[in-house]
């Protein structure tokens, strides 16, 4: 009964969107609400606006239109939404096609995807109705009906702005059906759909020489041709390409690049007189944008062809290159996982993480700044703090790999390789070593690799697993010590003291014999030191702490352990540097004693319960760690 009920909802919701009436009562609709005329430029714009913006930590705008779906590509969303702000105001750039550049796997078809559906359900708003002359198959602006000589004073009068004419359809109706009265033409509400064959085209391309161009621009209905006597005659024309059926709307051209010559030429008028020569008529205006993709090696054929020069000068281009931060390359991962059917099966702490740090160190190019590497460049990259390197360098970084992201390995070979190894016979568990071992068994199913390129990614594969080594050292590490947070606040208030001491240089009370001390200079070394802070730096070190007390505190906040990353790194390995031994023995030993198992049951416990771990998982990061700290 639940679903009758939904199903009758619908069909109302259905009902409600359907309007019709005649010009003049459409007109009045319009002069109430001057926004439903707009352009297609200015729609799209209005779309991805209405759903909002946020602006991150480090500074730069996100577009909630694409923030759930698109992960690590501000600045080509920032170049597309500033391509559609100029356009929405009429500017030049609208007479341009917008061509989407980029690797395999890097968004691209999303982009256009998102675009479209984001169409299909704005044109079911308020704020997005469209609407069209009653059987024009190119749902046309009704406003078009208002003759030339008429447009100024109606500009003048209400601020209306009018682009466009009638197609030969509803020029030819307008005078058979409705004698040239113009208020009486009938005009509908229309709702664009991709499936429906409205707002939305999308065009293919295939083998040039079967492929044919009116599924560009239409053909001719060859059953009416006897009826009506001449090609010329629009009853007997089908305006159903896909430029026509875009109208008001978008037109995707996928690997536009690819296409043959005579379908690119249709595109020079289109984008820079907005208009389609379709069959024996004249220019037909068209009110579309049109959105194409296609990889480099494609696009770099095209600017070398002298001949398509013409079409070079009416695109604008945008990079959509991979993603190159960890914690957005996990989003993509953890986006496609959850669509999938796959329940059953345990994903490990950082699994993603490791699979994540190899694909974005295949799209990295190597820096020529002195002591960058590239797992440093990773980790700057994604906000972490590198010793030597501040967020200040990411743009010189950026600067000197002009190609960065348009190489290396795509999301869909990584999940790819993750979904084979989940979908394995008995796997309950995956760990970031199985999904390693995954990504490097591909490497012999993937045909593009070279062997000098399959050595490169084999080292990438054993950084990635350097970086997971520390990791899990530090998980198994941080569930030994039964209250960590304390542990760690406890040291880091006894560091603190010494160090407000020192750099005040006065003394410390004994919390026993409440008699005068120095600053603990050796508790204060053996932190600092574990971050390779040097004799000399110590002091300018301390100082930067106590600047940033001060500085949170005149914010009204509170410095914790998490506060400063480095000092965060130090109180973290003193503590486990006190532990190691403690977790090497009970890790590692084959025959462990009952203080042991007890030990080893509350450490699984703990991870399981804590950090994020099954028991199976649990278990192998134990038997992991224990082989590494027994080296």
């Amino acid at each position: 009964m639940d679903l009758m009920h939904r199903l009758e909802q619908y069909r109302s919701d259905e009902e409600k969107l359907a309007w019709q009436g005649t010009f003049a009562q459409y007109f009045d609709l319009v002069l109430n609400n001057p926004h439903i005329c707009q352009l297609s430029h200015a729609r799209v714009y209005n779309m991805i606006m209405q759903a909002g913006t946020e602006v991150g930590t480090n500074g730069e705008k996100s577009y909630n239109f694409f923030t759930h779906d698109l992960f690590g590509l501000d600045k080509t969303l920032q170049q597309l939404v500033e391509y559609f702000s100029s356009a929405a105001r009429r500017l030049e750039v609208r007479k341009r096609i917008l061509l989407l550049m980029g690797p395999v796997g890097g968004g691209k078809s999303t982009i256009v995807t998102l675009l479209k559906r984001g169409l299909e359900q704005y044109s079911r708003t308020p704020e997005g109705a469209v609407y069209a002359i009653k059987g024009c198959p190119m749902h046309e602006e009704p406003l078009h009906l208002i003759p030339d000589a008429l447009r100024g004073d109606i500009f003048k009068e209400y601020g209306i702005y009018i682009e466009g004419d009638l197609c030969p359809v509803c020029r030819q109706n307008l005078h058979d059906v409705y004698h040239n009265r113009i208020e009486d033409v009938l005009v509908q509400s229309i709702q664009f759909s991709e499936k429906n064959r409205c707002g939305i085209g999308t065009f293919t391309p295939s083998d040039p020489k079967s492929q044919d161009i009116s599924e560009l621009t239409g053909s001719i209905d060859l059953s009416t041709i006897g009826e009506y006597g001449v090609e010329s005659d629009p009853r007997a024309y089908r305006f159903d390409g896909e430029l026509n059926i875009a109208n008001r709307g978008l037109m995707e051209f996928i690997e536009m690049l690819k296409c043959d010559e005579k379908f690119l030429y249709g595109l020079l008028t289109l984008s820079q007189e907005q208009s389609i020569k379709t069959g024996r008529f004249s220019m037909i205006y068209a009110d579309e944008v049109i959105v194409s993709h296609t990889n480099e090696t494609e696009y770099n054929a095209f600017v070398s062809n002298k001949k398509s020069e013409a079409l070079q000068d009416r695109i604008i281009v945008i990079k959509v290159p991979y993603n190159l931060r960890v914690s957005d390359e996990v989003k993509i991962y953890e986006k496609l996982l959850a669509e999938s059917a796959l329940k059953d099966v345990h994903i490990a702490p950082f699994t993603l993480k490791v699979a994540s740090i190899f694909a974005v160190l295949s799209r990295l190019e190597p820096s020529k700044k002195a002591g960058m590497s590239l797992m440093k460049k990773l980790k700057l990259y994604d906000g972490e703090e590198v010793e030597g390197f501040t967020q200040n360098d990411l743009r010189e970084l950026q600067e000197e790999a002009v190609r960065e992201g348009m190489d290396g390995i795509s999301p869909r070979y990584i999940i790819n390789r993750l979904s084979n190894a989940l979908i394995k016979d008995n796997v309950c568990c995956i760990n970031p070593i199985d999904a390693l071992r995954a990504l490097k068994d591909g490497f012999e199913q993937h045909t593009s690799i070279s062997r000098e390129q399959r050595e490169h990614l084999l080292n990438l594969i054993a950084e990635a697993r350097k970086e997971y080594d520390e990791m899990a050292k530090l998980d198994v590490q941080r569930a030994f010590v039964y209250s960590f947070e304390e542990s760690a606040r406890t040291l880091l208030n006894n560091y603190l003291d010494n160090v407000e001491a020192f750099c005040n240089k006065t003394k410390l009370k004994d919390p026993i014999t409440e008699e005068q001390m120095d600053p603990d200079e050796k508790l204060m070394r053996s932190i600092e030191e574990q971050i390779g802070v040097t004799e000399t730096a110590k002091k300018a070190f301390r100082e930067e702490i106590l600047i940033r007390i001060s500085s949170l505190a005149r914010r009204g906040m509170r410095f914790d352990y998490q506060s400063h990353e480095r000092l965060k790194e130090a109180i973290e390995k003193k503590l486990f540097s006190d532990l190691k031994d403690v977790v090497k023995i009970t890790t590692s030993t084959k025959t462990p004693d009952a203080e042991q198992i007890r030990k080893i049951n509350d450490v699984i416990e703990r991870l399981v319960s804590e950090q994020g771990y099954c028991v199976v998982c649990a278990n192998a990061l134990l038997k992991y760690v224990g082989t590494l700290l027994s080296r």
